[in-house]
């Protein structure tokens, strides 16, 4: 198992929609994935439980992955929210 942590500062009313392409990325690896925020953990994969992780602006994030791309999984989810804040 992989894991990293990682803080975003996203707009609030962009959240959403960050959300489901967060799901989308999450979805297209092999491992399972997941955020924790705030002490709940959640599947990455499950735009459900994302919108219930209720994440912050300016939120600490720990990704986790396991499986057989766990190392991609990681690096392309890392990207993905550092590229938001771009």
């Amino acid at each position: 198992m992989k894991k990293t942590s990682i803080s975003i500062s996203l707009e609030d009313e962009q959240m959403a929609r960050h959300i489901a392409l967060l799901v989308q990325k999450a979805s297209r690896y092999e491992s399972a994935v997941y955020i924790q925020s705030g002490g709940k953990k959640v599947n990455a994969k499950s735009i459900m439980g994302m919108m219930t992780l209720g994440m912050d602006i300016s939120e600490e994030l720990e990704i986790s992955a396991e499986g057989s791309d766990e190392d991609a999984a990681i690096e392309g989810i890392t990207t993905f929210l550092k590229g938001l804040e771009e």
